[in-house]
């Protein structure tokens, strides 16, 4: 059997070098050590990710949240497991739950560590995946001048993936994705580069090609009286920019198209600490027509009050929630979410829906819109247009045949 690899997250040295000598006569090979969370984190990047992350989540010097959250945006973990002397009551919370910051919670290690209980919980995990097979050393991420260079080519693409209404099949909008199309590594996904583009500070440049590509599409749909909503991804950050805003406003001017055909997807996470501007720049977008959707829900720790208080008019369940949809706590997250979006007047969009029994567990609770494998996988712009005729014309068979 295949040993997870893992990253022991530890600031002190002796509890540190006591996990690795279990894991070490445990037979797990790969296992990599920090003692600071900026340290873990450039571990995860050079090497590609781990299965599973070991810490201590009691040690506030860690911030093994913010680190988890950041692991788990860049598909760097899979797993952790607490290493923790925490209050009762916490712990009893802590062992319920399945998921913090998107991964699996594997369960809590009690002071004095024990080898027996490491091995439990490792063998469990390995039974319900397959541990990732990744080199000792992965590509480094792309340089500042790789980057230019690729958008100066044009290489940076939209990529585009439907969403539907749930209980008719109709197509209810579409999710651009940004792929890096490289001439030499094939398609990239963000997780590959979005982090260095995002260090160099040219998001903004990669959104607006984006953007683009996306407003020249619904221009050839516009021809085949074909009407889209796209979504895009914006890093609250982006929000900041002045420019950008006018820039969204006079694209849409330029290709004669209004403000509701586009709708912006900002992560929950980023919208913790929100600035005036940024408060001030959501609404200019929600008076543009522009419909605005909180991604990843239930991921971050927004409030009733900033739900209340910002202008979105979506919430998108992040798709861990439905992964387990024939257990009880997925079925009751789900419910209880559809029942806020409602509450708020805001629609909800069901992530992650990649089989037919997730398909058919959201669509029992009542949901509406849903995007997933199960449902189309994303895909470059000319076979967008060629999947939009074939699914058209089922749709009109189907009417035809009602």
């Amino acid at each position: 059997m295949a040993h997870p690899r893992i990253l022991v997250l530890e600031s002190q040295r002796f509890q540190r070098n006591v996990l690795v000598k279990m894991l070490d006569q445990l037979g797990v090979p790969a296992v990599l050590q920090a003692n600071d969370s900026e340290h873990a984190m450039a571990q995860l990047q050079a090497c590609g990710g781990v299965d599973i992350v070991l810490c201590d989540v009691a040690d506030r010097s860690l911030d093994c949240l913010e680190l988890l959250q950041r692991a788990r945006q860049a598909g760097l973990a899979r797993a952790v497991v607490f290493c923790s002397e925490l209050h009762p009551a916490l712990r009893r919370s802590v062992v319920r739950m399945r998921y913090l910051s998107g991964l699996q919670v594997l369960g809590v290690l009690s002071q004095p560590l024990q080898l027996r209980a490491l091995r439990q919980l490792l063998r469990g995990y390995c039974q319900r995946h397959t541990p990732s097979v990744r080199p000792s050393v992965s590509k480094a991420l792309p340089t500042e001048q790789e980057i230019h260079q690729g958008l100066a080519l044009g290489e940076f693409r939209a990529w585009f993936q439907p969403k539907f209404m749930l209980s008719t099949g109709r197509l209810a909008g579409v999710e651009v994705l940004a792929r890096w199309e490289h001439p030499t590594r094939g398609v990239l996904l963000p997780a590959e580069f979005l982090a260095a583009v995002l260090a160099y500070d040219l998001i903004d440049q990669m959104f607006m090609q984006l953007l683009e590509q996306g407003l020249s599409l619904l221009g050839v749909l516009r021809r085949q009286q074909i009407q889209l909503e796209l979504a895009f991804n914006l890093h609250a950050s982006q929000l900041l920019n002045n420019e950008l805003m006018g820039h969204i406003q006079q694209a849409l001017l330029r290709h004669g198209l209004p403000g509701s055909t586009l709708l912006f997807e900002l992560a929950e996470n980023g919208l913790l600490d929100i600035s005036p501007r940024i408060q001030e720049h959501l609404l200019r977008l929600r008076m543009l027509g522009c419909g605005l959707s909180i991604d990843d829900f239930g991921m971050g720790f927004s409030s009733l009050k900033l739900l209340c208080q910002l202008p979105f008019n979506q919430l998108k369940l992040d798709g861990e929630f439905v992964r387990h949809m024939d257990e009880p706590l997925s079925r009751a997250m789900v419910a209880s979410t559809l029942a806020l979006a409602r509450s708020l007047d805001m629609s909800l969009v069901i992530e992650g829906i990649g089989t037919q029994r997730t398909y058919e567990g959201v669509l029992a609770l009542g949901c509406d819109i849903g995007q997933g494998f199960y449902l189309a996988r994303p895909m470059a712009g000319h076979r967008l247009l060629m999947w939009l005729e074939t699914h058209v014309a089922g749709q009109s068979a189907a009417s035809d045949n009602a």
